[in-house]
């Protein structure tokens, strides 16, 4: 398939099946978070995969989202890693990062089958309370993978698309 064709067809998906995901799928998902571009190839990404019943059942206290996907992701960057624009103004670029990875990762799933969705909307603090997460990690996304339901479809929103010309400038604004 053609790879904006790929990415045309993923959407957020919102409803999953029950079907397990081969470990090989998990795998080759992480795969393209491993070589997914970072700031001076830092690499701050680090990603906690939940697959049993009792870690995914424990997400519940920080999100009401997940839609019981059968394998969620949590995507942190490591700060102590990260690279800081220091000579200017200092600016961390591990949510740059872990944006990267997390797109690579969801464009990955779509090629093999799979839905996902980004969920940016979770409590952090008690993420990183409920998962016991080393301080020097940031939580940026969580990432619920599975195979979808029948049911399954874009929202409405997904086919709305603002023309090139209302976000891009030729050479000045």
């Amino acid at each position: 398939m053609d790879f904006l064709e790929l990415m045309k067809e993923r959407y957020s998906c919102r409803s999953f099946s029950d079907k397990e995901v081969d470990k090989e799928k998990v795998e080759k998902i992480l795969e393209a978070a491993k070589v997914a571009p970072t700031a001076r190839n830092f690499q701050p990404q680090r990603i906690l995969v939940l697959n049993e019943k009792k870690s995914l059942e424990k997400l519940g206290a920080c999100t009401q989202y997940g839609w019981n996907a059968p394998v969620i992701m949590i995507l942190f960057y490591d700060k102590s890693v990260s690279y800081k624009r220091d000579k200017y103004d200092n600016k961390e670029f591990g949510d740059i990062d872990i944006s990267i990875v997390t797109t690579q990762m969801m464009l990955e799933a779509q090629s093999l089958g799979l839905g996902t969705t980004w969920i940016g909307a979770f409590d952090p603090e008690k993420l990183i309370e409920v998962f016991e997460v080393p301080e020097n990690l940031v939580p940026v996304a969580i990432l619920p993978i599975g195979y979808p339901s029948k049911d399954a479809k874009p929202s409405k929103l997904h086919f709305e698309r603002n023309d090139i010309s209302d976000f891009v400038y030729w050479n000045k604004f």
